[in-house]
């Protein structure tokens, strides 16, 4: 219980200093270095890097989209998307003999580019937004709220599993106690501190976003079944890794990212 307690504790005061009382370039310090955390956790799971100076140089690669984040533009994080990538191939390319499954590292490579850089490059950019800070906490909410909510309902309702080949644990009762919690934990939040937005479609909207972050929750079960790891790292004692922690917020930023962007939601 302790080993989940305190770490979850300094989770919790950490993220909300860094939404309220810290800048958006000390937020974009802190993203970078979570980021770089969470790529290391990433590619020491696949283990697909010959030595650690190709490690060093997958996870600075990979971290492009982020670093470009900087200033808060969307434009430049999309260029420095095709720039990790590029220099992914590159590494590749001169490192080919030193892999004993280039393909393999190329692959997973690119996709730590694309889940894991360019959807925390999204968090970023949602904190340059209008009222920024808030969305995030929502999104927080939201995603956190699903996580519980999916833990309880799950344990005292649930029968029917949701995929139990990637996640035995999860269950469709589960699921949509999840998603129910996340809908209260967005409303109540909003009636206080987004009364502009209507109670209708921010309820719509943390459906939809908790629905992807249980997506986002089974694509890391997808890597850690398939390297046979229990937890993506031990950074934060009995919840893991980061990876853990952030699966559901890596595809759930983008989206609320756009729905921001295109006025969907006003």
């Amino acid at each position: 219980m302790k080993q989940r307690l305190i770490p979850g504790i300094f989770m919790v005061v950490l993220w909300i200093l860094l939404l309220f009382l810290a800048p958006p370039f000390i937020f974009w310090c802190a993203l970078t270095i979570g980021t770089a955390l969470a790529l290391h956790e990433f590619f020491r799971m696949i283990d697909k890097t010959p030595g650690t100076g190709i490690l060093l140089l997958s996870i600075l690669t990979s971290l492009v989209p982020v670093l470009a984040s900087a200033n808060g533009r969307p434009a430049e994080v999309l260029v420095g998307g095709y720039l990790a990538l590029l220099g992914l191939i590159l590494l590749t390319i001169f490192f080919y003999t030193r892999f004993s499954d280039p393909l393999a590292f190329f692959v997973h490579s690119g996709f730590a580019v694309f889940y894991i850089a360019l959807c925390s490059a999204f968090l970023v950019l949602l904190r340059f937004l209008p009222a920024g800070n808030i969305w995030l906490l929502v999104l927080t909410a939201i995603t956190a709220g699903s996580d519980t909510g999916a833990y309880y309902t799950g344990r005292a309702f649930g029968n029917k599993k949701l995929c139990p080949s990637i996640s035995p644990a999860k269950t469709m009762n589960g699921a949509i106690g999840g998603i129910l919690t996340a809908v209260i934990a967005a409303t109540l939040i909003g009636a206080f501190l987004l009364p502009e937005v209507g109670s209708l479609q921010l309820a719509l909207t943390a459906a939809l976003l908790a629905s992807v972050g249980i997506a986002g929750d089974l694509a890391e079960s997808i890597i850690k079944r398939g390297t046979g790891i229990k937890d993506s790292g031990t950074l934060l004692g009995g919840h893991g890794g980061l990876l853990d922690r952030a699966d559901s917020l890596l595809l759930t930023a983008p989206l609320l990212y756009l729905l921001l962007f295109f006025g969907v939601l006003q």
